[in-house]
């Protein structure tokens, strides 16, 4: 009995057409993202800057490369906006 139910399951699976789903970025995203290299251009440049042991090379591009790798580009993964939620009754207010 079990195996008619699950053998009826699959052919209504079959039947249905796939739900096509879009990319799972936004615009929004693609824009941190080009954020983060441009900080991290940006640093990977001061880290280049001369004399050495100056406060761009050891202080600021450290800074910023640590800024653009480990929180713009995980926050322009991570980001998704809030979708609002219909109301329960179907009733707009």
């Amino acid at each position: 009995m079990k195996e008619i139910k699950a053998k009826e399951i699959r052919r209504q699976a079959r039947k249905e057409p796939l739900k096509r789903q879009g990319l799972p970025f936004e615009a929004i995203n693609y824009w941190l993202f080009a954020f983060g290299l441009g900080v991290i251009i940006i640093g990977y440049i001061a880290l280049s800057q001369p004399p050495v042991d100056g406060f761009m090379s050891l202080t600021l591009a450290p800074i910023l490369l640590v800024i653009g790798y480990c929180v713009i580009i995980p926050a322009a993964i991570l980001y998704q906006r809030k979708k609002l939620l219909a109301p329960a009754n179907g009733k707009e207010t």
